[in-house]
């Protein structure tokens, strides 16, 4: 398996190669690429993005087989001194028959007082694996898990304390740090049903675990990366986007297009913190990492670079790109662009995911009904921390 990846990182990097090599030879001859060109450009991109979701695909796999293989040994660990827990798929199945009416599956939260007995954890695991398929936010962002709804305050610092020569013999000044006002994080909730035959979950052969963690995964995953990346913050969340810092707003006459030099000077609009800390990255949806692969610096070199490595990410000025669907395209006034340290950002999310039945919303038809809810909020403390790039309004 480690032997296909590493074939599969060695080929994106030659691929990268060919494509620098086309866009040099058009720029040395000082014309744009021919259709010819252009067509072999686009598949050497489509070829690069390929390898880039094989080796998503193989990794998440891996990481199943290595969850499953530990929650095994734990199982059997367990088993000498309980008696044998009911497996999570036979619970959903239970309650897709209608033994069970109703499930929770969460994470532990942060309370101290919090002693409870464990909890099923997998397939709350893997709702959210999909969901950041569909979106990055509940990747790169700092996640608190409460066990309860209520506001949720987080301070965050407006000025450091200062400190000042003092001379022998004289006070010392003082210098008190101040705060800005506190975020509240609250818990929208996001829910949806789904239907399903009786027929259907009667058939021993059929993976009601993979079906519900797939519906849940898509819907959930959607409408809540949406919104941690650009909700309003009225009814919903206050999106990354839009709590993020002004940066750097393109030029005029070029319909929102960025350049080279405007995202340079993104990273530095920054403070330092924001630039050096662990989780600092970028995050703009696929039309505009493909302007980005187009890009030079002022001395011909390429600003992306794909990753050398399965573990790695491809690097824009040297800092990781993470593909958000929810980012608007390059356009005037359209915020396309954000760079920063992507964990300041923090989502809160209410105990976890849960999944209620009913057999008699849909009688008639002889459906049952499942519901999902998941009850979660987001918000930018440090917005220093965090920058956009907006084009220009004309």
């Amino acid at each position: 398996m480690s032997d296909y990846i590493r074939q599969q990182v060695e080929a994106r990097a030659k691929a990268w190669e060919e494509a620098k090599a086309l866009l040099d030879s058009a720029a040395a001859e000082k014309r744009d690429l021919s259709a010819e060109e252009n067509q072999t450009y686009d598949r050497i991109m489509a070829d690069l993005d390929q390898r880039a979701a094989t080796i998503d695909t193989i990794k998440a796999s891996v990481e199943r087989e290595t969850r499953a293989a530990e929650a095994m040994e734990g199982f059997e660990a367990q088993a000498k001194t309980e008696a044998r827990s009911t497996d999570e798929a036979e619970m959903i199945r239970s309650l897709a028959l209608g033994d069970v009416r109703s499930l929770s599956f969460e994470k532990r939260d942060i309370l101290k007082s919090s002693t409870g007995a464990p909890v099923p954890t997998s397939f709350y695991n893997q709702v959210i694996d999909l969901a950041r398929y569909v979106g990055p936010m509940l990747e790169t962002s700092t996640t608190i898990n409460t066990a309860g709804g209520e506001n949720l305050q987080i301070p965050s610092l407006a000025t450091r304390s200062t400190g000042t020569v003092t001379s022998e013999g004289n006070a010392i000044g003082e210098s008190d740090m101040t705060f800005n006002s506190f975020i509240t994080l609250n818990a929208y909730k996001y829910s949806f049903l789904t239907q399903i035959s009786r027929e259907m979950v009667s058939d021993s052969g059929v993976d009601i675990l993979g079906f519900l963690a797939t519906q849940v995964g898509n819907s959930l995953g959607y409408a809540v990366n949406t919104a941690l990346t650009t909700g309003t913050g009225t009814v919903q969340p206050t999106g990354i986007v839009t709590a993020a810092g002004s940066g750097i707003t393109g030029g005029t006459g070029v319909a929102g297009v960025f350049t080279a030099d405007n995202l340079i000077d993104l990273v530095y609009s920054v403070d330092v913190a924001g630039r050096t800390m662990p989780g600092t990255g970028w995050q703009m949806n696929g039309q505009t990492i493909g302007r980005v692969r187009k890009l030079k610096d002022s001395v011909g070199n390429y600003l992306f670079s794909p990753s050398l490595t399965a573990e790695a990410r491809d690097l824009l000025l040297g800092y990781p790109i993470y593909e958000n669907p929810a980012m608007a395209n390059a356009a005037t006034s359209a915020k396309s662009v954000i760079f920063g340290h992507l964990p300041s950002y923090y989502v809160r999310s209410v105990g976890g995911i849960r999944l209620d039945r009913s057999d008699d919303y849909a009688f008639q038809n002889d459906l049952i009904t499942f519901r999902a809810t998941f009850r979660v909020d987001g918000n930018l403390p440090q917005t220093s921390h965090v920058k956009y790039f907006v084009g220009a309004a004309s």
